[in-house]
């Protein structure tokens, strides 16, 4: 059985609970140690928006059809859980495993709209990424942007590492298979961020 993030305690006083246990019917569950590549997508937004994205819903299925992916969503948490999660230093967490999102190799954020922006803020500052692309490490994931607001990335050109413009569906197999031949062969950030430029679509 799954270990959820969030004890019983902190589920009973918050709203709408079921928001952040996951295990819902057709949630994908793969074995970690079976994957070469943890995808964390995100939408800045409560689930209840967040999960009637169809954006998202598409992405998460192509690519958890890959064998060597593991792709896991996150939303926004509401103010009553922001809170306890700061006060008690609670990392932010995907629905399927419940591990934190700085263990994964990407974050994706979906930006729909600009009002949503200063969750993305909040997604970065809960999971324990540094704001700024300029100060994170090695040790940190790849954060990416997408979806509508992709289309004009300067706005978040100096947090998000790199912005994929365009749709999905057309891309990512690519981006995932240098990804994969990259982390393989022990390359650095910088060095796979000039390796995508030459995929049509991606901002650096």
């Amino acid at each position: 059985m799954r270990k959820l993030a969030l004890r019983d305690e902190i589920l009973l006083q918050i709203d709408k609970a079921a928001r952040y246990i996951g295990g819902e019917v057709n949630a994908v569950m793969k074995n970690k140690e079976d994957v070469d590549i943890r995808f964390a997508m995100a939408f800045p937004d409560v689930y209840e928006i967040g999960m009637s994205n169809l954006g998202m819903m598409i992405l998460y299925d192509m690519f958890n059809k890959r064998d060597d992916v593991w792709c896991e969503r996150l939303f926004s948490p509401w103010t009553d859980l922001d809170k306890i999660m700061r006060e008690e230093h609670i990392p932010l967490f995907t629905l399927e495993s419940q591990d934190p999102v700085k263990e994964f190799d990407f974050l994706g954020i979906t930006l729909g709209y600009e009002m949503c922006y200063t969750n993305v803020l909040q997604l970065l500052d809960l999971s324990g990424i540094p704001l700024l692309a300029k100060e994170r490490t090695e040790d940190d994931p790849l954060v990416i942007g997408g979806g509508a607001c992709a289309y004009n990335p300067e706005p978040l050109a100096d947090i998000i590492d790199v912005f994929y413009i365009g749709e999905g569906e057309v891309s990512y197999d690519k981006f995932f298979d240098v990804y994969k031949e990259h982390k393989k062969n022990g390359g650095t950030k910088a060095e796979f961020l000039e390796k995508i430029l030459r995929i049509p679509g991606m901002y650096v």
